[in-house]
């Protein structure tokens, strides 16, 4: 089959994207990865096509306010010419990446939704999504959320106004649904079941396991000694001072741990004067796939992507959620007891190591996060994401 895939670029949804796209080309598909620029080589080293995404301001600012979807609207126009040209049998888009589904609709080229993180969708007695709750214990804690319904439901519809106020100026036709992001014919939800609460599932919805990709790049070697390891993995978008890295390294200097840490890319400025400990090394860059399978806690802000890897190698994670959907992970993350939060306002050097101690001697928790490392070891997600695409798309085209 002919297939284009359209991305955010931010790692946290390029990565699922480009291990989809991997192994659909590896089946021997025709695959067009639409994304940024700064993944080509990746895409093209794949076995896909690379197509450039048009990289416009998506949220308003002071300076520079924008209707709702105003560049969404501007992407699909630009999107529509190569999906005439490319004439895909589907087209599967990020829950981010508003512009290969509509431009794929107006083409009348069915398109599937991909969600590199745990599903957004509203169930009964859920709490709000993103805020950070945890799932009720009791029928009183579900009654108390569900009288967040009203307001929650006020917020979905204005989405649905403003997306369908968009689809109107690009001709397409109006949705009835809220979230209108999720492709009723089919979405992918690329997360772990152990961090999905227990819900009714609709039909158009299969859970397929994280989608895990990175770039290549070399081992790293851990200090030297046996005690147990911890790996520091900081946000790639969140925390530009770094002060998770550096609260991680001053409240772990001298514990009978060896650390890991990297600033990801984003070097602080106060590296400069920074004598790193001796316990720990610190580098640019690192592989986790390379380098969680020896690891015995990760501590990360909780963006699903490392979260996900983290628990996929049986690692119980310390999370400091700081923006988005890390709150949510949290949550998550303490509901199904495979960690541990610490909330950002109380992150300092000595609640980091309390943490860890925590975590290190908590032999339930990483009892229950080892499980969920073995069962991932015996699922693999890539492939059953390219067969449910495969499946939709046979059943789907026109």
């Amino acid at each position: 089959m002919r297939l284009l895939l359209g991305a955010f670029g931010d790692p946290g949804h390029a990565f699922p994207m480009l291990a989809l796209g991997s192994r659909l080309a590896a089946r021997g598909h025709d695959v067009c990865l639409q994304t940024w620029r700064r993944w080509r080589d990746h895409v093209e080293s794949a076995g896909m096509t690379f197509a450039a995404a048009p990289e416009y301001q998506v949220f308003p600012t002071a300076g520079r306010p924008m209707r709702p979807y105003e560049a969404a609207v501007a992407a699909t126009r630009d999107t529509e010419p190569l999906v005439r040209e490319l004439a895909p049998d589907a087209c599967v888009a990020d829950i981010l990446t508003l512009a290969p589904a509509w431009a794929a609709e107006r083409c009348g080229v069915p398109a599937a939704t991909l969600v590199p993180h745990v599903c957004p969708l509203p169930a009964p007695g859920l709490p709000p999504f993103a805020i950070g709750a945890r799932l009720p214990r009791t029928r009183l804690g579900a009654r108390w959320w569900s009288l967040t319904d009203g307001v929650m439901a006020r917020g979905l519809e204005r989405g649905r106004v403003d997306a369908n106020e968009a689809r109107r100026r690009l001709g397409l036709p109006a949705l009835g649904h809220v979230h209108t992001g999720l492709s009723r014919s089919l979405t992918l939800v690329a997360t772990l079941p152990a961090l999905e609460y227990p819900r009714a599932w609709p039909p158009w919805t299969r859970v397929v396991g994280p989608l895990l990709w990175e770039p290549p790049s070399e081992p790293i070697e851990p200090p030297a000694g046996d005690g147990p390891l911890v790996l520091v993995a900081p946000s790639t978008a969140h925390d530009a001072q770094q002060r998770m890295l550096r609260a991680a390294l001053d409240g772990l200097a001298g514990e009978p741990v060896r650390v890991i840490a990297t600033w990801n890319g984003r070097r602080p400025a106060w590296l400069d004067a920074y004598r790193v400990p001796a316990n720990a090394v610190l580098v640019p860059w690192l592989s986790y796939a390379r380098t969680m399978p020896s690891c015995d806690v990760v501590i990360c802000h909780g963006g699903h992507g490392t979260l996900v890897r983290a628990l996929t190698h049986g690692c119980a994670v310390v999370v400091v959620p700081v923006a988005g959907d890390m709150f949510e992970n949290a949550a998550r993350v303490e509901w199904a007891r495979v960690g541990v939060r610490l909330p950002r306002r109380l992150m300092t050097a000595r609640t980091v190591r309390l943490a860890v101690a925590r975590l290190l001697a908590d032999a339930d928790r990483r009892a229950r996060a080892g499980a969920v490392g073995a069962s991932a070891t015996l699922h693999d997600a890539a492939a059953t994401a390219a067969s449910e695409v495969e499946r939709w798309a046979a059943t789907s085209a026109p």
